[in-house]
């Protein structure tokens, strides 16, 4: 009984937290679902700005910031939830083609997911190039970078690239929540660092 009011509890602190954080002005309007505009929750980032660190949980649980991979250029790929068909061909599109071109560079891929359930969907799907990172425990992420979608409890579909200094030099916001992203601007992009 005690472990359920806990649960209960730490559900009802996350959703609340939810309604806390601002909107993202940055990116207002900026993304659809089923044709209707979704509000995005937390602060928003701009090209040409120091991206801000976050943390979040590898499939064991453990913390893991973007400190702590100082000195690495980055390709942060994030998705609502890897069980979809869209999700789960963009993080096979950035294990399969990109990580292998592109082997000096972090290959992250983001999403609301519970840790062991990106997990099961690594190991289904032979994603080992991608490391997968998980949102859901302190939403801290979705909040750093404006993709927390209100009401859903779900990130946004975008592609960030980091140069080595950890600076945004390239953000793609997807427009529609059913589509993927453009693959070929983020494969130019990365050719210019």
């Amino acid at each position: 009984m005690l472990k359920v009011f806990i649960i209960a509890t730490n559900l009802f602190a996350m959703s609340v937290s939810a309604y806390a954080l601002p909107e993202n002005k940055i990116d207002s309007g900026k993304v659809y679902a089923q044709e209707k505009p979704i509000i995005l929750l937390g602060r928003g980032v701009t090209e040409g700005q120091q991206a801000p660190d976050f943390k979040v949980v590898n499939d064991a649980f453990v913390p893991v910031k973007l400190s702590d991979f100082q000195g690495k250029a980055i390709v942060i790929s994030v998705v609502p939830s890897l069980d979809t068909g869209i999700c789960s061909l963009q993080t096979k599109y950035f294990n399969e083609q990109v990580a292998k071109t592109f082997s000096n560079i972090e290959m992250l891929t983001i999403s609301a997911d519970l840790p062991f359930a990106q997990k099961r969907f690594c190991k289904q799907e032979n994603i080992d190039k991608v490391v997968t990172l998980s949102d859901s425990v302190w939403r801290n992420f979705g909040e750093n970078y404006g993709l927390y979608i209100k009401d859903m409890g779900l990130l946004s579909r975008a592609v960030f690239i980091l140069n080595k200094d950890h600076k945004i030099v390239y953000k793609q916001l997807v427009e529609n929540l059913a589509t993927e992203p453009d693959y070929s601007q983020v494969v130019d992009k990365l050719k210019t660092l």
